[in-house]
């Protein structure tokens, strides 16, 4: 699976730099590891990045409850990751070329 356009959404709105060639595991574990360091040292950016990502905080929630136990730092990430390939989806969706615009009309 070709990861980048997915490594290029992580950086851009998480303000972080992945190696373009990693595997999803590895984006799992190095987003587990980064969120479990702002639970510990600046939980108010982290609610930050998950509200502007759009993580749904129900959703969250509710798997945070559900999996007592299970590092939140993992659980958090898998979301991030899930909403990110569910943006990337959508845009590819919806992408309309401009191929059948005039050369007049386009601005």
């Amino acid at each position: 699976m070709n990861n980048s356009a997915l490594i290029r959404s992580l950086n851009k709105d998480l303000a972080i730099e992945l190696p373009e060639k990693i595997t999803l595991e590895e984006i799992k574990r190095i987003l587990g590891t980064r969120i479990n360091e702002l639970i510990r040292t600046d939980f108010n950016k982290l609610v930050y990045l998950l509200y502007r990502i759009d993580v749904s905080e129900s959703k969250l929630k509710y798997l945070l409850k559900t999996t007592a136990g299970e590092d939140a730092g993992d659980i958090i990430a898998a979301l991030i990751i899930e909403r990110q390939l569910m943006k990337i989806r959508s845009r590819k969706e919806f992408k309309h070329p401009d191929t059948n615009i005039p050369d007049e009309d386009k601005w």
